[in-house]
């Protein structure tokens, strides 16, 4: 099952309490405060994983609490920090606050981390040198933990891809990812057929030597139809898939089974991709007819290929069943993403802090800030 969209509750573990404790061994000389510091909570990281492709795991696992931290201990025996929990999501997840709606993170490099929630620092016992003064030698402050950052996050996916095909449902999409790729999606005679999308790797130059050959992905969308994205049909919510990518490929049906107008039909899936993003509609585009082995009548190819030339598209005409121009197709894809910058995925200023390689274990809280145990308000035995 693909599900692309999960919302999720994390809470760092809390810290663990101080401890007020003084030595009375017969053995130590002049006694005084040792109790020890409480342990940090565990953090909750979300981590970027190559080898997941879906949000499924978090259809139904939506809470997730980090371990809290040991509380301290007399003869100066501090607490044990909480273990830290990574939770694994695909490459191309994107975090967003679910309660403001603010973005937090865009996971789109493998083993990025983002640290979802910051786990409690441990509080202070009163052997710790911070509450020790000339007069005043015999503390009985002591803290207790702080508690853990709680977030509710909205996870969203967004499959990256360097192509995105469109079009009217039964256009030829799944077909021509079949054709051009290992990928393969369910195919019938039928519309709709296609109700996720799916991935496929092409490989441009099939005769180069292994490792040396152009590749791209492509993503093969669910159809399109007027007033897709007023919830129409299956509406545009697969659409972000598509945001990443540099380049469309507008697929049009042009064969003689069909009664409708090429070029109306290539101005409707324009306005839908520009309601949903006027971004999207400006990705540069290759407009692809297909069926050419169902087409006797030129008469809709021709009038396709006179509108693309009129709007400065390149044009090809293809049929995934005979074959015809399909390794045209995929040189000029292959050019066109040569000609191409490869996009580097923005950070928000705000979120730059909080994206972080991934940790030493060792050391699970290396990254947590220190800022707020200064600011702890002490609590005094009486």
């Amino acid at each position: 099952m693909f599900v692309d969209e999960a919302k999720i509750s994390v809470k760092g573990g809390d810290g663990g309490n101080g401890c007020m404790a003084f030595r009375r061994e017969k053995y130590v000389p002049r006694g005084g405060p040792s109790g020890g510091d409480g342990g940090n909570g565990g953090a909750i990281y979300l981590e970027a994983n190559p080898n997941d492709n879906t949000l499924l795991r978090y259809r139904y696992n939506r809470e997730f609490r980090g371990e809290r931290g040991g509380h301290g201990e007399g003869s100066d025996c501090h607490g044990r920090s909480g273990e830290d929990i990574v939770l694994k999501v695909p490459v191309g997840t994107v975090v967003f606050n679910a309660d403001s709606g603010e973005q937090l993170a865009d996971l789109s490099e493998p083993g990025q981390r983002f640290r979802a929630a910051r786990g409690g620092h441990g509080g202070r016992g009163n052997g710790n040198p911070a509450f020790v003064r000339p007069w005043h030698q015999a503390p009985r402050e002591h803290e207790e933990g702080r508690t853990g950052e709680q977030r509710n996050l909205r996870l969203e996916l967004k499959l990256l891809a360097d192509v995105g095909l469109v079009g009217f449902p039964n256009a030829g999409k799944s077909t021509l990812i079949s054709r051009i790729s290992a990928a393969r999606p369910k195919i019938a005679a039928y519309p709709f057929t296609t109700l996720e999308p799916n991935l496929g790797v092409v490989s441009a130059d099939p005769d180069a030597a292994p490792g040396n050959g152009r590749t791209f992905v492509v993503a093969d969308l669910p159809g399109l139809i007027e007033g897709a994205h007023e919830g129409v049909g299956l509406g545009i919510r697969f659409l972000k898939h598509v945001e990443r990518t540099r380049l469309i490929a507008h697929l049009v049906d042009t064969s003689d089974a069909t009664d409708h107008d090429p070029v109306h039909d290539f101005e409707i899936i324009e306005r839908e991709l520009a309601a949903f993003s006027p971004d999207l509609a400006a990705k540069p585009t290759i407009v692809v007819a297909t069926k050419l082995d169902a087409t006797t009548d030129a008469k809709h190819l021709e009038e396709l290929r006179a509108y693309a030339a009129k709007r400065g598209l390149e044009f090809h005409s293809i049929s995934s069943a005979s074959g015809a121009g399909i390794v045209e197709l995929v040189r000029a894809i292959a050019n066109a993403l040569d000609r191409m910058p490869k996009p580097v995925a923005p950070v928000e200023a705000s979120t730059r802090a909080e994206i972080a390689p991934i940790p030493d274990m060792d050391h699970p809280h290396a990254l947590q800030d220190d800022e707020d145990h200064a600011a702890a308000a002490p609590r005094e035995e009486r």
